[in-house]
């Protein structure tokens, strides 16, 4: 049974990705899995949807913290759909330094509340390397 587990949080593509982070019963995210699967503590994830630490663990279902889970969701779909596969998408996400946006990574882009410019960005540039 705990091996089922390990796998469910470790998602291979984006169907799996979506899968390992919903609520089990219910039509959310799950934070508690959203932190398993990226590797990112409480007290971060509060960070970056800006609540309270104890949001995460005692509201969930939080607007807040749903839309940062969400935002975060449609960039890495936005990856993926470029060939990415989900664990470097995600390490991406978390890691690369984007010049565009003064060297922050897509994680702190999300953030910040700029998820559709940085969907823009990433469209630009698949465009530019198929083109």
């Amino acid at each position: 049974m705990a091996s089922k587990a390990v796998l469910e949080l470790r998602p291979t593509n984006f169907a799996g990705l979506m899968d390992a982070l919903k609520e089990v019963n219910r039509v959310m995210f799950s934070p508690e899995r959203f932190l398993k699967v990226f590797s990112m503590d409480q007290q971060t994830l509060a960070l970056r949807a800006h609540v309270h630490r104890n949001t995460v663990r005692n509201a969930p279902e939080s607007e807040k913290v749903q839309a940062y889970i969400r935002d975060s969701v449609k960039v890495l779909r936005a990856v993926t759909d470029m060939g990415t596969d989900v664990t470097n998408a995600i390490f991406w996400f978390k890691n690369e330094p984007l010049s565009t946006f003064g060297y922050k990574t897509a994680e702190e882009v999300v953030s910040e509340g700029k998820t559709e410019q940085l969907i823009a960005f990433l469209q630009s540039w698949e465009a530019g390397a198929q083109g």
